[in-house]
């Protein structure tokens, strides 16, 4: 199970979206929001648009491996979709906040943790501007989040800056294939036998 994490702008779904294009085998977990869906998003592909009702329903119900509010909205990752790709071994990635990504970890220490970097403040504040989702004092709210969460980055196992997308492919890709492949992770006595099969 694999968490991205970052500030809002480093380009968490650009860079998701991408990984899932040239690694099949990795499934997307889609979190729950209450936010309004932006143009183009789709419920169930970008995220499970819910009423603030129906998240406070699944809040108490046990739903989400974490949640969070930010800026007057609910975001949270559901815990079914998880439990059912990890109960078949396959793996998952999402993108979380620093909290929720500290959520899962409590809960499931064997989760690999990714921080995405802009490369500077600057770009990231051009990033949000483009956008042009947001009035200027959610970006400010923003911006005030995002040099909070960069102190968070020592918490995290590895750290990707996102200056080229198609390098910051290839860093993700490589640390999910490196992850994939840890001892710890396989099945060692199956690779075993297999490898013995046959030997005199």
């Amino acid at each position: 199970m694999f968490v991205l994490s970052g500030p809002s702008g480093a380009g968490k779904n650009t860079l998701l979206n991408a990984v899932l294009e040239r690694v099949p085998e990795v499934d997307y977990s889609v979190s729950a929001t209450t936010r309004p869906s932006r143009p183009g998003e789709i419920h169930g592909r970008n995220y499970f648009f819910l009423s603030p009702e129906r998240f406070r329903q699944g809040v108490e119900a046990g739903e989400f491996l974490e949640w969070t509010e930010f800026c007057g909205h609910y975001y949270g990752t559901p815990r079914r979709f998880i439990d059912e790709r990890l109960a078949e071994g396959k793996s998952v990635i999402m993108d979380v906040d620093i909290q929720g990504a500290a959520q899962i970890k409590r809960q499931l220490p064997q989760v690999v943790s990714v921080f995405l970097l802009p490369p500077s403040m600057a770009v990231l504040h051009q990033r949000l501007l483009a956008r042009a989702t947001e009035g200027a004092e959610a970006i400010r709210r923003r911006l005030n989040k995002a040099l909070l969460e960069v102190k968070a980055l020592t918490d995290y196992d590895y750290v990707v800056v996102n200056e080229d997308l198609d390098l910051a492919v290839e860093r993700m890709k490589a640390i999910i294939s490196a992850e994939r492949h840890r001892v710890g992770r396989m099945d060692c006595q199956r690779i075993i036998d297999q490898v013995t099969r046959g030997n005199v």
